[in-house]
């Protein structure tokens, strides 16, 4: 089994800064993708940033220049580095996997539990 600990959520006023981590562990896995995803109330679910091992990543219109997402492969762990935050970033944020199971070889998505990030005066 693979499970993902996301960490670094909580509350911070408007034009403030968060700094959200997330880490794989398990056995028999290889990650070929992680990312961001967030979930504020009475919506869905959105992607926030993807990064992808040789590939640029990839944002949301809504955080281009504000968030940047990076990648420790030796640690299996995902940032999202969220800077200029506004009351609009206020939501649930999920960490997401796509995880090749060596044990037959196949993908599965993983995701953690969720952080709740809360901009407010």
């Amino acid at each position: 089994q693979v499970q993902l600990v996301e960490s670094g959520g909580g509350l911070v006023q408007p034009g403030g800064s968060l700094r959200l981590s997330c880490a794989a562990s398990g056995t028999a896995f290889i990650i070929n993708a992680m990312g961001w995803y967030r979930q504020a109330p009475g919506k869905e679910r959105e992607l926030v940033a993807t990064v992808t091992s040789g590939r640029s990543p990839n944002y949301a219109d809504s955080v281009k220049g504000r968030f940047t997402i990076s990648r420790d492969n030796a640690k299996n762990t995902v940032y999202l580095q969220m800077n200029s935050l506004e009351p609009e970033d206020t939501a649930v944020y999920y960490c997401n996997a796509d995880v090749l199971r060596t044990t037959n070889w196949r993908s599965y998505p993983y995701w953690g539990q969720g952080t709740q990030v809360t901009v407010s005066s």
